[in-house]
């Protein structure tokens, strides 16, 4: 498979993003099965990827990223995750991660992001650092790193401790969360990941002992008062990134199973039974499924836009986006494991055979379903936030 011909990373803007994640689904689906059995993205995807720019989707235009709006970056998820699911979730990761250059100060963030092959990835939020002289030192490990393996800097997000032992606290009262980032030569990998979905993403756990951190590799991610850049994106915060970057993600695998059912339905014959095609309820279902699957994507985007626009306006993303945020990507990735189920179904017995296009999305949309982002308690927070704030905004005014 030919790979598109890769762009200098400085020539790469925003609006090319979607356009060559489109290009490189050809490469990606025909790696899907080498991703899935050794669970991890292959070099040739991984080369492609960084190529053409599509880890730097969201660093910031002074790193040489793209800094592309919510929107770009999701229809480019999109487009990879039809290809394959592992593949973009990776990528969604990454990318979000790469935001953190817009808290740390300049000569760190080149260095951290300088060339096109470097990629930054974490896991889960755990553990503390202890204050030493000149910044912090920890032993640790964190679990949940999607992308880790392509990556050649990790990071985690740590409590921090003083040197008296007592815990740093922030103006409100809450815990400081700063997000440590360090080379992956320092850390020990630990190969964990064994599961139904999304095998190839290779989400393993890390490890460091008695790592020392200096104070400016160290970044108050997500504070808004720390940032270094301007740019409009970096008024998002990273979790309402990862929100909207994997509920693109499970749109991209709804779209490519409903599409594979379509095509059976459009084929396929059994003795003595109705063509799928001429089947009253396969036609019905078809027709529900995809009104869902299509209305689950309007919503997401529209939603996203209407943050966007007033964004351009305000300059600030007010609590009430960040709930209908919240609650369209948690709705959409619902949504869209119920139309790859109602594909999945439609099937039937062609379903369950790995050289057929359905179990493998089947296993990877609901590994997707059951990671936090689609988790029912933002339901409980959005509700929260309509009964004692204000109702979540309509849409956007054009």
């Amino acid at each position: 498979m030919n790979k598109p011909e890769a762009l200098k990373p400085e020539a790469l803007g925003a609006s090319g993003l979607v356009e060559r994640a489109r290009a490189l689904a050809p490469l990606i689906a025909q790696e899907a099965d080498e991703i899935e059995r050794t669970r991890r993205l292959t070099q040739p995807v991984v080369s492609a990827l960084i190529e053409n720019g599509l880890y730097r989707s969201l660093l910031p235009q002074s790193f040489g990223g793209a800094e592309a709006p919510p929107e770009v970056f999701m229809q480019m998820l999109e487009e990879i995750a039809k290809a394959d699911a592992s593949t973009a979730w990776c990528l969604g990761q990454c990318s979000v991660c790469a935001m953190t250059a817009a808290y740390l100060d300049a000569d760190v963030a080149r260095e951290i992001f300088g060339k096109p092959t470097d990629i930054l990835a974490w896991g889960a939020i755990a553990n503390e650092v202890h204050v030493v002289p000149g910044g912090y030192r920890i032993t640790a490990r964190w679990d949940f790193a999607s992308g880790s393996r392509q990556a050649n800097w990790l990071g985690a997000h740590v409590q921090v401790l003083e040197a008296d032992g007592t815990r740093r606290m922030k103006p409100n009262g809450t815990p400081e969360i700063r997000t440590i980032v360090f080379p992956a030569t320092k850390a020990t990998m630990h190969d964990v990941w064994d599961v139904i979905g999304l095998l190839g993403t290779g989400t393993d756990s890390y490890s460091v002992e008695n790592l020392f951190i200096p104070e400016n590799f160290a970044a108050l991610r997500d504070d808004f008062t720390a940032l270094r850049e301007k740019g409009l994106l970096y008024r998002i915060t990273t979790y309402t990134m990862f929100g909207l970057g994997f509920a693109a993600i499970s749109l991209g695998v709804a779209r490519a199973t409903l599409d594979a059912a379509v095509d059976l339905a459009r084929a396929k014959h059994s003795v003595g039974i109705t063509a799928m095609r001429e089947n009253s309820a396969v036609q019905g279902l078809i027709g529900r499924t995809e009104g869902n699957l299509r209305a689950a994507r309007a919503y997401l985007y529209s939603t996203a836009a209407a943050a966007w626009h007033d964004l351009t306006r305000s300059g600030n993303l007010g609590e009430e986006h960040r709930a209908a945020i919240r609650l369209a990507s948690t709705w959409t990735i619902h949504q869209a494991a119920s139309v790859v189920d109602a594909a999945y179904h439609m099937a039937g017995a062609t379903a369950v055979f790995r050289a057929n296009p359905f179990e493998r999305r089947f296993r990877d949309m609901h590994a997707i379903a059951q990671q936090i982002q689609a988790r029912d308690t933002h339901y409980e927070d959005v509700g929260t936030n309509i009964l004692t704030n204000s109702a979540l905004p309509r849409g956007p005014t054009i």
